[in-house]
């Protein structure tokens, strides 16, 4: 919508060019594609390694969707997911170069940045898919989680990497097994 109306504005030096137009849709596709897949990789990752909550997450899709695709009524109610997601969002947030942790809380100008962590970042450089993010998370792990059982494979070494988003330095190794 806003790269719309900026390539409509009747402001010829706030308008913007098709170039630019296209470039601007190629960054929220590459970006959203990367910083998606780290998100969903480390928290599979995650569950693989805490089996407790991975079931405690299974029974929470179950128990709202039971074996359908996941809807749009319930995807709020996932809380355990959500908790699920924050974590992995605060151990391993796909952008590292953005700080994103607040140790006490600060005021910049009329912007009051609480104490706390932002994955996405605040305020007018926050992360414009941060919400569409979260919920394909959820559907995503929804899908898995009604399918599968996953436990972390021996091989496996943890060695985060960062790159352009932190990535395991040798891949996500899990094991699924069919529920």
């Amino acid at each position: 919508m806003l790269l719309k109306l900026g390539y409509h504005d009747t402001d010829e030096k706030k308008r913007i060019s098709i170039e630019d137009l296209a470039d601007e849709c190629k960054t929220f596709y590459i970006a959203g594609q990367e910083t998606s897949g780290s998100m969903l990789g480390w928290t599979v990752l995650l569950l693989a390694i805490h089996t407790d909550w991975q079931e405690a997450a299974r029974k929470e899709v179950i128990n709202l969707f039971g074996n359908q695709n996941p809807h749009s009524d319930a995807i709020a109610k996932l809380k355990t997911m959500t908790m699920i997601i924050n974590e992995s969002l605060r151990l391993y947030p796909p952008v590292i170069s953005i700080s994103r942790k607040v140790e006490r809380q600060v005021q910049l100008g009329k912007l009051i940045l609480p104490a706390a962590f932002f994955p996405f970042g605040l305020g007018p450089r926050t992360c414009v898919a941060s919400n569409f993010a979260v919920t394909e998370a959820k559907i995503v792990l929804s899908m898995i989680l009604q399918r599968y059982i996953f436990t972390l494979s021996p091989s496996y070494i943890h060695s985060p990497f960062p790159i352009l988003t932190v990535s395991p330095k040798h891949g996500i190794q899990v094991m699924l097994h069919r529920v």
